[in-house]
């Protein structure tokens, strides 16, 4: 009697094989979450992207029935946290909850960091973006973003902007806009955003972006003027200030973001899931009206739409820091 199995059983055989193969990632994203997931800070407490991630984490223990914790991991302008995920197991319970500066433009300004920002982790969601505001001195001939290219261009260097330091968002916008502008601008670092806007409300320097929340309540004050915001479209909490494209400059449209991400290698059926659960937080109106109030905009996405965002900010941020021969760290 032949002991080699028929084709028939032979094709029994191969379809339970996949069958079974299948079973593990299927079952795994099934059952998940089954026990409490962190969401790594990658800055300390009280600030804008620990205040959103606290906002976010109770909406997504709501929907995924288990508890979302905020751990925070400051260090490194966020080096440390970023590379904490990337270093994880790809379980779905070590998540981050991101911000653009370590992914997009920390690899052109230091000399190595430990993770690579386009491999090492799986994006799932954004969940805001948000724009810069250019502030300028409330004595300065300056009215509009017309303005200040032409004084710029007649005053070479004298026009001069404050950053929070070297490779910050609002330090490489600066650079970006004497590029895009052909004019010469002098950058003035401190050691965060306040000192910096302490000194154009004196008079010390010209200007600067700072960001939308903090902007827009000096403006409304009258201790600085807001003559443009960063992003493509105008922000609710400076409805008459015009963007920078509107003002005459096409193509700049400079936002910074907030999102979810994992460890690379995560299964695809827990991305799905927790993409769905973030996709529902931000769609619920009193969820979004709080990160509204924090200068925030509600901003879902799909994985590869996150993807391709990180990849945008990526290359353009590395044209600016190669353009303005900003050296390493």
């Amino acid at each position: 009697m032949s002991t080699t199995p028929s084709i028939r059983t032979r094709r029994s055989l191969m379809a339970l094989a996949l069958a079974g193969a299948a079973l593990p990632a299927f079952a795994q994203g099934d059952a998940y979450p089954s026990r409490p997931i962190r969401l790594v800070v990658a800055y300390a407490p009280g600030g804008p992207v620990d205040s959103a991630a606290r906002l976010l984490a109770p909406m997504l223990t709501q929907r995924l029935g288990q508890q979302v914790v905020v751990e925070n991991r400051a260090g490194a302008g966020g080096i440390i946290g970023h590379d904490a995920v990337a270093k994880a197991p790809p379980d779905g319970y070590f998540l981050l909850f991101g911000a653009s500066p370590p992914q997009t433009i920390s690899p052109h300004i230091q000399r190595k960091i430990p993770f690579d920002p386009l491999r090492d982790h799986q994006p799932i969601s954004m969940v805001v973006d948000y724009a810069n505001v250019l502030c300028v001195n409330n004595d300065v001939p300056i009215r509009n973003l017309k303005d200040l290219i032409a004084y710029a261009k007649a005053n070479p260097e004298k026009v001069t902007y404050g950053s929070a330091g070297v490779g910050g968002s609002n330090h490489l916008s600066g650079e970006l806009l004497a590029r895009m502008t052909g004019t010469k601008m002098i950058h003035v670092p401190y050691k965060g955003n306040s000192p910096a806007m302490t000194d154009v409300m004196s008079g010390k320097i010209t200007m600067m972006f700072d960001i939308t929340n903090t902007a827009a309540n000096l403006a409304k004050a009258g201790k600085v003027r807001a003559i443009a915001v960063t992003s493509a479209k105008r922000n609710r909490s400076l409805p008459d200030v015009p963007t920078m494209i509107e003002s005459g400059l096409p193509g700049y449209d400079v936002v910074g973001w907030f999102g979810v991400m994992g460890p690379a290698g995560l299964p695809r059926p827990i991305v799905d899931r927790l993409n769905q659960a973030i996709v529902q937080s931000l769609a619920d109106p009193t969820f979004a009206e709080r990160l509204h109030a924090l200068g925030l905009e509600p901003h879902p996405s799909t994985p590869e739409e996150f993807q391709a965002v990180i990849r945008k900010d990526f290359d353009m941020w590395g044209r600016v820091v190669r353009e303005a021969n900003i050296e390493r760290e």
